[in-house]
């Protein structure tokens, strides 16, 4: 019988053959799903690290406007109404004489804004200055009045109404403080700035309508030989009485000079001033450091000096009798 040329079929080859191929085929899955995953990471990573860098639009802050200083703070609240207001002192008709009457321009919130109150020593005009207490310039602002004879008063800040929405800012004197605590930040306010003659109310239209912590306020004052200017910033004011009880020498604010910086109304507010100066024989004025009220006053310096006496505050304050 002949034999077969046919070759022998090698079961083992040929398994290893297919066991090869799938090894293969894994092997190729396996390289490729990891690509995927390390393409996928990648792209995730980039994402986590975008958003981590650049926030969604909502919250990008829009970068501040620069500005003066002594625009970032609340000069003052001013009272609505001024037609219920009843003067502690009662001004008596001054005599008739060929003298002007006395005008005392007391420029507020001092202490934010150094080159304004440079400008308004460059006029030569004794203003009285008001400095708020802790502000960045109100040391550097007191040295150079005082070298110029300008006279300097501490701007205290007291309470509103409208607190705490509105806060009348460092040193402020709160009507929710004990009595010693009370003392203490208000002798504190008083050695923040140097050269004080006096004192006025920056807002306050809270406190100054407490008897109890008026009269701790006035005491004060009376020790520290210091007069006080009421700013009038509430018809409830008790300044006058506390003022009359502890013989510090007073006086009250005749006229807001600019709460509108629109420069026709300062004009008129400085003719006011000036009419009741008239009347009376004297008058405060308090204007605050706008840029707009600057312009008004260094024009109409002429005018006012040719109607009355400029002077400082404390030529105007006295006791009550």
């Amino acid at each position: 019988m002949a034999k077969s040329n046919k070759p022998k079929r090698n079961s083992s080859g040929s398994k290893k053959g297919g066991s090869l191929k799938v090894n293969i085929k894994k092997a190729v899955s396996g390289v490729f799903i990891l690509l995927v995953l390390v393409i996928g990471a990648g792209f995730l990573a980039n994402f986590l690290l975008f958003q981590k860098e650049s926030p969604p639009a909502r919250q990008v802050q829009k970068p501040e406007k620069k500005g003066p200083p002594s625009k970032q703070i609340i000069f003052e609240v001013y009272p609505k109404s001024e037609e219920s207001f009843s003067k502690t002192i009662v001004k008596t008709r001054k005599p008739p004489d060929k003298s002007l009457p006395n005008v005392a321009i007391i420029i507020d919130d001092l202490g934010y804004d150094n080159d304004l109150a440079k400008d308004y020593l460059k006029l030569g005009i004794p203003f009285t200055f008001s400095l708020l207490p802790f502000s960045p310039y109100q040391k550097s602002i007191a040295m150079a009045a005082h070298k110029k004879g300008i006279e300097i008063m501490l701007h205290l800040p007291m309470e509103p109404d409208e607190y705490p929405q509105i806060s009348p800012g460092p040193g402020a004197l709160l009507t929710s403080m004990i009595p010693d605590k009370l003392i203490e930040q208000l002798n504190n306010d008083i050695d923040d700035i140097p050269f004080i003659k006096g004192v006025n109310n920056h807002m306050g239209s809270k406190m100054t309508a407490i008897d109890t912590q008026m009269y701790q306020i006035f005491s004060v004052l009376k020790k520290r030989n210091l007069y006080f200017v009421d700013s009038r910033t509430t018809a409830m004011t008790i300044c006058g009485p506390s003022a009359r009880l502890f013989k510090v020498p007073f006086a009250e604010r005749d006229v807001f000079i600019d709460h509108s910086q629109a420069p026709d109304f300062i004009r008129n507010q400085i003719k006011s001033l000036v009419k009741i100066a008239d009347k009376h024989g004297e008058a405060v004025g308090i204007i605050h450091p706008h840029p707009e009220t600057y312009l008004v006053i260094r024009e109409m310096l002429p005018y006012l000096q040719k109607r009355v006496n400029l002077v400082p505050a404390s030529t105007i304050v006295s006791e009550i009798n």
